[in-house]
């Protein structure tokens, strides 16, 4: 699995520990990215930070922006249980991903 690689593009979805909120996002660089979200937990003037979205429960790959941008969307456009449903399909108890 590339994790980090200037070709990948990423779409993930992101929890706070309570697994209250979710966050969908996308990025060239995975990693980078979390750190970001969990530097950033707690601070008000982002969605994510204000809500202390930086647990990692699910991720797909693409080969170009277009195609991640296009999915980020769809998913942002579904409801929370279709995004549940989403989610648990790769990882049925919806466990913290570490990468």
């Amino acid at each position: 699995m590339r994790i980090r690689d200037s070709d990948s593009f990423f779409v993930y979805i992101i929890t706070n520990p309570r697994k209250t909120v979710l966050y969908t996002g996308m990025t060239n660089d995975l990693k980078r990215r979390l750190k970001e979200h969990f530097d950033s937990r707690g601070k008000a003037d982002h969605f994510a930070s204000k809500f202390f979205c930086f647990k990692l429960l699910y991720f797909e790959v693409f080969d170009t922006a277009r195609e991640a941008i296009f999915r980020e969307k769809e998913i942002k456009n579904m409801t929370r249980e279709k995004k549940l449903v989403l989610i648990k399909e790769a990882n049925s108890e919806m466990d913290f991903l570490v990468i």
